[in-house]
C-alpha cells in the first residue's frame, strides 16, 4: 500500500514537473517571440524612416541642381545635410552587420558633408561653381540609385518577401546593385574630408491656414440657420434627414457639423458650415469605389462643373493623387491667366460613376478674396534670364504662392524639365529673386509637387 502510494507520488512529481517545465518553455519561447518581434518592429519603423529621408534627399538634390539663387542654394542644401543626417539616426538603428548598409552610411555621410560646406558658401553669397554642380548632379545620380533600390526593400519587407532575420547574402547583392559603387567619391574633390563642419498634396496645400480668414464674409450665425445652408447645398427636396453632430469650437474654421441622408443612398453625407457666414467648409461621403469606369479628364470636368455649381467659379486644376478608384483634385483660382494657389479647393471624385464624394474647401475660405496686383517691375523675358539654363522651359505665366509666413508673392511661373524630371520655379515679378522650386513627381497615383 505504502508502496503504491509513493509510486504514485512520485509519477505525480514528474509529471507535475513536466508539465510545470512544458509552461515554463511554453512562456520563455513566447518572450523570446515578443522580443524578437519587437526587434523586427523597431528595425522595420527605423527602415521606414531611413527610406523617407532618402527621398527627401534625392528630391532635395534634384532641386539643387536647377537653384541659381545663392540664398535658396543654401536653403536647399541645409534641408539635405539635415535629412542625410537624419537618414543616419535611422540607419543606425538598424543593427545588421551589412557591408552595403556601411555604403550607404558612408554616401550619407558625405552627401552630408558636402551639402554643408556648399550651404556654408551659398550663406555668403557666393555661386556655386561648375564643379560643384556636377558634384551635386553626381550624387544626385547615385541618391536615385539608393533610392529605387531602398523602396524596392521596403516593398519586400511589408509584403514579407524579406524579413529581418533574412537579411543576407542574397540583400546584399541587391544592395550591392547600387551602393556597393559608391565609390563616386574618389570623382569628387579629393580633399572632400577637409571641408569644415559641416506634398498628399499639390503645391502649397499646407500653407492654406491664416489667422485672418479672409474669404469668410458675412455676419455669423446659429445652429438654424446652419441648417439651412445645408439644405440650399443639396437641395431640400433631396433630403429625408438632418442630424445635427454639434458644434466645432476648436476648429481652424469653427463649424456646425452635420449628417445629411439623401432620398437615393442609403448613406450618409457629412458637412460643416462655418459659424460665419455660414459657408460649406467640407463635406465627405465614405462609400467603397470598387471600379474605376471614368478617366482622369472626365473627373476633372466633374469636378469643375460641380464647383462651378456650387458658386466656385474660375477653377483651375493643379495635382492629383489617385487611390482605390477616388481621384482627389486640387482646383486653384484662376484671375485672368494669374493662378492663385492659396485659394484652394480639395474635390474627391469616385471613378465608377462620377459622384462627388467631397469637397474641403479651407483654403478658399481662408484666402480667397479681390487682391489689387503688384505691377511687375521686371519682365517675363528678364525673368526667363534668372532660370538656370538647365531647365527646358514648357510652360510660363504668373502666380500667386504663399509662404509659411501666411503672406503671398506675386512670381512668374516656369515649368520645365531637366532629363526626365519636371520642375516648377517661381521668380519674384518684383526683385527677380528665385522664390521656389518645386519638384513634379508623376506617379502611378497622381500628380504631386515636393
Amino acid at each position: 500500500m505504502d508502496k503504491n502510494y509513493n509510486n504514485r507520488f512520485f509519477i505525480g512529481v514528474i509529471i507535475l514537473l513536466t508539465i510545470l517545465t512544458g509552461i515554463t518553455g511554453y512562456y520563455a519561447l513566447k518572450l523570446k517571440e515578443d522580443y524578437n518581434n519587437q526587434i523586427q518592429n523597431n528595425y522595420t519603423e527605423a527602415f521606414s524612416n531611413l527610406v523617407n529621408y532618402v527621398n527627401n534627399v534625392e528630391n532635395y538634390l534634384a532641386k539643387s541642381m536647377i537653384s541659381k539663387s545663392s540664398d535658396h542654394s543654401a536653403e536647399t542644401l541645409t534641408r539635405i545635410w539635415k535629412d542625410s543626417n537624419l537618414a543616419l539616426v535611422y540607419l543606425s538603428r538598424i543593427s545588421v552587420q551589412n557591408e552595403e548598409l556601411a555604403h550607404t552610411a558612408k554616401f550619407l555621410n558625405q552627401v552630408s558633408d558636402y551639402s554643408y560646406s556648399l550651404s556654408r558658401k551659398s550663406i555668403e553669397g557666393n555661386e556655386l561653381n561648375d564643379d560643384d554642380m556636377k558634384n551635386l548632379e553626381m550624387l544626385y545620380k547615385y541618391s536615385t540609385s539608393l533610392e529605387e533600390t531602398l523602396n524596392r526593400l521596403s516593398d519586400e519587407l511589408y509584403n514579407g518577401e524579406l524579413s529581418w532575420n533574412t537579411l543576407d547574402s542574397s540583400i546584399n547583392n541587391k544592395f550591392a546593385q547600387s551602393v556597393d559603387s559608391i565609390n563616386v567619391f574618389s570623382n569628387i574633390d579629393s580633399n572632400l574630408n577637409e571641408y569644415e563642419g559641416l506634398i498628399y498634396d499639390g503645391a502649397y496645400s499646407d500653407h492654406v491656414n491664416k489667422a485672418e480668414k479672409v474669404g469668410l464674409t458675412g455676419d455669423d450665425i446659429d445652429e438654424e440657420k446652419a441648417k439651412i445652408k445645408v439644405k440650399e447645398f443639396f437641395g431640400e427636396d433631396k433630403i429625408t434627414n438632418i442630424e445635427t453632430n454639434g458644434f466645432l469650437a476648436e476648429a481652424d474654421i469653427p463649424s456646425y457639423d452635420f449628417s445629411v441622408s439623401l432620398n437615393d443612398t442609403n448613406l450618409k453625407y457629412s458637412i460643416t458650415i462655418s459659424k460665419k457666414g455660414g459657408h460649406v467648409v467640407q463635406t465627405s461621403l465614405d462609400r467603397e469605389v470598387r471600379e474605376e469606369k471614368i478617366s482622369n479628364q472626365e473627373a476633372n470636368e466633374i469636378g469643375k462643373s460641380y464647383l462651378a455649381d456650387k458658386g466656385f467659379e474660375n477653377m483651375k486644376e493643379t495635382y492629383f493623387v489617385k487611390q482605390e478608384n477616388v481621384i482627389t483634385i486640387n482646383y486653384a483660382y484662376n484671375d485672368n491667366g494669374i493662378i492663385v494657389y492659396p485659394d484652394l479647393i480639395k474635390v474627391k471624385i469616385a471613378l465608377d460613376n462620377g459622384d462627388i464624394l467631397g469637397i474641403e474647401a479651407e483654403g478658399y475660405l481662408n484666402s480667397h478674396t479681390e487682391r489689387s496686383y503688384v505691377e511687375p517691375k521686371i519682365s517675363i523675358d528678364q525673368a526667363r534670364e534668372k532660370i538656370n539654363s538647365k531647365l527646358e522651359i514648357l510652360s510660363e505665366n504668373m502666380a500667386i504662392i504663399p509662404t509659411e509666413w501666411k503672406t503671398e508673392i506675386n512670381c512668374y511661373e516656369f515649368k520645365g524639365k531637366v532629363g526626365e524630371r519636371e520642375f516648377l520655379v517661381y521668380i519674384n515679378v518684383e526683385t527677380g529673386e528665385e522664390e521656389d522650386i518645386l519638384v513634379i513627381l508623376d506617379t502611378p497615383g497622381g500628380t504631386l509637387t515636393v
